[in-house]
């Protein structure tokens, strides 16, 4: 193995070590074994293109081309040009797995689910670190400042983990690094001649001056591990938890000074359930008498990968004054409006503003945005609900049982997005759902048995501290042991219900309050909660509580007749109200696609953005071929390149005696880079005669082929020494009977080489390279300042 294939070995193992910090960041290590192919392919494409060779730069470029070939066959496949080409559906592609990666970072606890977002980060930056490593290490032959991509890759995963094993990888990733510089350093001893250990000390010396070079490298390597060991310390670790602690964790420290990152979405809520101080969050005064059904919800988990439930990625406009009709809400539904005051502990900082659903209106101050399929605030720039009072305008949504029963088939684009379930969900949980739903006639009576099994029937039992597991079978698990918490009960429901066509989301918040002898109602760090929310067409997202002992079931839900699950269908729910709707019906008038972007139109409709523009136009079906083009010649452009330049040389002669010679010389260059290309490199230093007589010799040429470079050998000797050079004829046809003899002696690698990657292209490199000389020789020359002073006359 030569050295520098040695030294990329080893540049693409310190990248792997390095990586291998990254490990406790994530709960499954899987995209590490995806991540081994795909550098190895990036060393393969440097190390085949330096043989060549190349030029760094289109080494350099050649690597990164491949590489963004590879990520988008991992990753945006079904987005590429024929499956393999990115085009600007892949782009967008990326760059949504990159937003949804971002918020997965910012709000997964450690270690986070391995979501596609978070693997396109990890393979991606890998790989990108593995390009820089191998361009410095490798390319350009210096391998100490390789270690500088190396320490930024360890230092942000030491610095996010804040693990107690980071030692162990640290060791790992500075054992790569030293690998690295140690094979460099052979690298460059190898080129003197045998490795040695050092030379022996001179006389009056201590030291020898051979192992300098190896010090200066140990001193390099260890600053930089210094700078690893340092760097870390000044990084914040990432914190996580529903109601985690922003700092220690939930319940952790004195109680006083803690900043919390309250109800995060997309984190377990057990840290705040089992909490052993259950602190107030919220106090509330609500003009309802009734205040079972006053749930506060924060915001709504829409998209279902399988694995968990978290929001999807949504357009945010300026809060409007008046909130849009709720998605799907019709005007014969009844409803009653609510409001509700809220002040917000000061220790409770959550980007997102818990209100009732669903609101149509609220009034505070600070810097908040509006979502407007969830209806949800958020907070801009920082913005959080510590300390903050605000009031809220909902309304109390009334339905009957038969309203929800009779309900419509729901928009065909909000089912689509709605019900959807990725295929690696166990089948057990379909199964499930089409057994404990048996005989129901309607979406409605199916969600009532669903919530009836969970809360009442199924012998499930509510447990905070029970461990089902991550992935797709965490849903199978809980089904199984039949213990969980809220969490397990609305994330297994929604999931049901969607395999049952159901359109299904979780929404997170809280549970109702307790309420006090001021009138006011006191919402504390326990009453954090996760519910289904499903839609009917009519009424919009409908609440359903599966969770046994936690919240209150809806009362279009429960059953007043004995024997029976379903309830009375003429029962309206609570505190009906006989009073006209308080907003108009959404109905059909509504687009299903502009509804799921920005509800209906109404006053408030305006705040939100109309994003303008229909699907690519031609233009891009332009640049699309021009990038599959510039994609297919790079790796076929040498050959492009020699077959043109064979043409040109043993094309048509003028007839001149200067035309005669520039052929003859022409043709004799087109053979000796012919025998190049097949292995048997030119040596300047022989004359024409001896030149042939090595192409025949090496090339095992038959009789006729190696009488052929001897009459083109005669021919060149003619024209650069005889007075008057005759004329070569037939040249061209002995310079191609001379590629096909060096053809049939070589095997059809050797011959496949020299078609697609011809050693004498580098000629093209090498004129660039005197060009670019000359020009600078010139532009030297030109300057005033550097030109030669005229000598004065004595």
């Amino acid at each position: 193995m030569s050295g520098r294939a040695r030294l990329a070995l080893c540049a693409a193992a310190a990248t792997l070590m390095a990586s291998c910090a990254l490990l406790p960041l994530v709960a499954a290590p899987t995209w590490l074994l995806q991540l081994v192919p795909l550098l190895a392919v990036q060393t393969g494409v440097g190390a085949a293109a330096r043989r060549v060779p190349l030029g760094r730069t289109m080494t350099v470029l050649a690597q990164a081309l491949v590489t963004l070939v590879l990520l988008t066959l991992v990753f945006a496949r079904e987005h590429a040009v024929i499956g393999l080409l990115p085009g600007p559906d892949a782009f967008r592609h990326f760059g949504d797995l990159l937003q949804q990666g971002s918020n997965d970072v910012s709000e997964y606890a450690i270690p986070a689910p391995l979501t596609d977002g978070i693997k396109l980060m990890l393979i991606g930056g890998v790989l990108l670190i593995g390009l820089l490593v191998d361009t410095l290490a490798v390319t350009f032959r210096s391998a100490a400042p390789a270690g500088l991509p190396l320490l930024a890759l360890y230092s942000v995963a030491a610095g996010l983990s804040g693990g107690g094993a980071d030692w162990l990888w640290f060791l790992v990733a500075a054992a790569g690094y030293l690998m690295l510089l140690l094979a460099e350093g052979r690298d460059r001893l190898a080129q003197w001649g045998r490795v040695f250990g050092g030379a022996p000390r001179s006389a009056g010396t201590t030291e020898s001056g051979a192992v300098a070079p190896v010090r200066t490298g140990r001193r390099i390597g260890a600053l930089a591990l210094g700078a690893a060991l340092v760097v870390p310390l000044a990084l914040p670790a990432m914190q996580g938890g529903l109601l985690g602690a922003a700092g220690t964790g939930v319940g952790a420290g004195d109680g006083n000074g803690g900043t919390i990152s309250a109800v995060n979405p997309l984190v377990s809520l057990r840290d705040s359930l089992n909490t052993n101080t259950d602190r107030q969050v919220l106090s509330l005064r609500t003009s309802s008498t009734d205040i079972s059904d006053l749930y506060l919800r924060i915001v709504s988990l829409d998209e279902f990968d399988g694995t968990t439930w978290k929001p999807a990625q949504r357009h945010i406009v300026g809060v409007p004054d008046r909130f849009p009709t709720p998605i799907g809400l019709g005007g014969d539904v009844k409803r009653a409006t609510v409001t509700t005051t809220v002040s917000a502990s000061d220790w409770y900082a959550q980007d997102w503003l818990p209100m009732p659903y669903p609101p149509s209106g609220v009034r505070i101050g600070g810097r908040w945005r509006y979502e407007p399929v969830g209806m949800t605030l958020v907070g801009d720039h920082g913005q959080t609900t510590r300390g903050e009072t605000y009031q809220v305008t909902s309304l109390d949504v009334q339905p009957t049982a038969a309203q929800l029963a009779t309900a419509p088939e729901p928009p065909s684009a909000l089912e689509r997005e709605y019900t959807k379930v990725p295929s690696s969900v166990p089948k057990v949980v379909a199964r499930t759902a089409r057994q404990i739903t048996a005989g129901a006639r309607s979406h409605y009576e199916q969600a009532v048995k669903l919530q009836d099994y969970f809360a009442v029937s199924g012998g499930f039992q509510y447990d905070t501290q029970v461990e089902v597991g991550r992935g797709p079978n965490a849903i199978a698990t809980f089904l199984k042991k039949k213990e969980g918490f809220c969490v397990h009960f609305s994330f297994a429901m929604a999931a049901m219900a969607r395999t049952l066509g159901i359109p299904a989301r979780v929404a997170v918040g809280f549970a109702p309050g307790t309420p006090q002898a001021d009138g006011t109602v006191t919402v504390s760090q326990k009453d954090a909660h996760a519910w289904p929310e499903l839609y009917f067409e009519g009424v919009g997202w409908t609440r359903f509580e599966p969770t046994p002992t936690r919240g209150t079931m809806p009362s279009y839900t429960q059953s007043d007749t004995p024997g029976t699950s379903l309830p009375n269908p003429d029962l309206p729910s609570h505190e009906a109200s006989a009073a006209p709707s308080a907003s108009a019906s959404q109905g059909q008038s509504c687009a299903p696609d502009l509804a799921r972007v920005q509800g209906c139109d109404t006053a408030s409709a305006a705040a939100a953005p109309h994003s303008g523009g229909g699907g690519a136009g031609p233009w891009w079906y332009l640049l699309i071929g021009l990038a599959a083009l510039v994609v297919l010649a790079v790796p076929l452009a040498p050959m492009l390149w020699r077959l043109r330049v064979r043409a040109v040389r043993l094309g048509g002669h003028a007839r001149t005696e200067e035309g005669a010679v520039a052929h003859t010389l022409a043709a004799w260059q087109e053979l000796t880079d012919s025998a190049w290309d097949h292995g048997i490199a030119p040596d300047e230093s022989l004359t024409p005669r001896r030149a042939a007589a090595r192409i025949a010799g090496r090339g095992r040429l038959d009789p006729a082929a190696g009488a052929a470079v001897h009459r083109l050998a005669d021919a060149v000797e003619q024209a650069l020494y005889a007075p008057r050079p005759r004329p070569a004829a037939g040249a061209a046809e002995d310079v191609r009977r001379v590629i096909a003899g060096l053809r049939g002696t070589v095997s059809a690698g050797a011959r496949l080489r020299a078609l697609l990657l011809p050693r004498s292209s580098v000629r093209v490199l090498w004129a660039a390279s005197a060009r670019w000389s000359a020009l600078r020789a010139r532009l030297a020359g030109a300057r005033p300042g550097l030109r030669r002073p005229s000598q004065q006359q004595g």
